[in-house]
């Protein structure tokens, strides 16, 4: 059987673009009109997961929490590498990021899932059978996905990340077309990519309607539990869909189930510079060098002395360690009378 291609893919960051590889990631970051920093990480967690979290339906949940793990630790180092801050640059403790994960995520099932679900029950007077609920449950679920993704749109240094966002996307695509990595090609390409982390969050959207439905009639509390309890079945399924529309965006059916997400990639991508795509390409082409695919590159040799030049050193060096002349011995003086 032959091996599946690795996907590439990877996120925006402050003034630059993370990329993933096989087992390293990548941070390119712009510091200056003719600087960019690159620095790469091992990151071989496959070899230690348990074996379950590979398998399909389960490895969603895992490399969706490794995800925010990633995201917040390059977000804190790109803002130190942008503000130039050097050695004194901020990390933060394991235990503050798993704090600041759990508070992301508190506040995406919060908002996104709990909200909608008590909004629902509440007007249940309203709508009559549980499938209608249902309904108006997912999609004021949507709409409050969307009113936050078009809020966050709408700030200054938002846009200039979501640049970088679809710099990334070119380049991905650039390099799955086969052609050479360089800012003329990946300029041609699309800026919106099938497996972005907006379209799968619009699918856990979308499965959630579902996957809800299915459900009887349930109190309050009830309805709270199961949407907390469900939620990782909901993005177990919507990352394989993820991946599915990633190899088969040819097929109908699949470019259907990705059109929606597609399309809100223009609320979070703009189109790159020059310069942006720039940053991008030398992120993923550190990760494709440390998986081999790309070599790397040969350290160039010191130039050879010219022939003067050494004759000069050795005369410096001749002369460094000459002794100095004895002093003339003085005259002597004649005796006092």
């Amino acid at each position: 059987m032959s091996e599946t291609k690795f996907n590439y893919g990877g996120q925006a960051v402050i003034e630059g673009v993370m990329m993933r590889g096989k087992n390293t990631l990548a941070i390119a970051v712009r510091k200056g009109p003719e600087d960019v920093s690159v620095e790469g990480w091992t990151i071989n967690r496959s070899a230690k997961r348990p074996a379950f979290l590979k398998w399909p339906f389960v490895r969603g949940i895992a490399n969706l929490v490794d995800s925010l793990v990633i995201g917040v630790k390059t977000l804190v180092f790109s803002a130190n590498q942008a503000l130039d801050e050097g050695e004194e640059e901020e990390t933060l403790s394991n235990t503050e990021i798993t704090l600041t994960v759990a508070l992301a995520l508190a506040l995406g099932v919060g908002l996104f899932f709990l909200l909608p679900a008590f909004l629902a029950q509440i007007i249940r007077g309203f709508a009559p059978g549980r499938g209608v609920q249902n309904i108006l449950e997912g999609l004021m679920r949507i709409c409050i996905f969307l009113l936050y993704i078009f809020a966050v749109s709408r700030v200054k240094d938002i846009q200039r990340v979501f640049q970088y966002h679809g710099a990334e996307h070119k380049t991905i695509f650039n390099y799955e077309s086969g052609k050479p990595l360089s800012v003329e090609n990946a300029r041609t390409m699309s800026a919106f990519h099938p497996r972005c982390g907006t379209s799968f969050l619009l699918l856990v959207m979308v499965v959630s309607i579902l996957i809800y439905s299915l459900l009887p009639p349930l109190s309050m509390i009830q309805r709270l539990l199961s949407r907390l309890l469900l939620l990782p079945v909901i993005a177990g399924v919507a990352y394989e869909l993820i991946q599915l529309a990633g190899r088969r965006l040819d097929h109908p059916v699949v470019a259907a189930i990705s059109w929606p997400g597609m399309q809100l990639q223009r609320l979070t991508t703009r189109e790159p510079d020059e310069g942006q795509i720039e940053v991008a390409i030398a992120a993923l082409t550190k990760v494709l060098q440390d998986d081999g695919v790309l070599p790397k590159p040969t350290p160039e040799p010191e130039p050879e002395p010219e022939a003067a030049d050494i004759a000069d050193d050795e005369a410096a060096a001749v002369s460094e360690f000459e002794p100095e002349p004895a002093p003339e011995p003085e005259a002597a003086s004649s005796p006092e009378p």
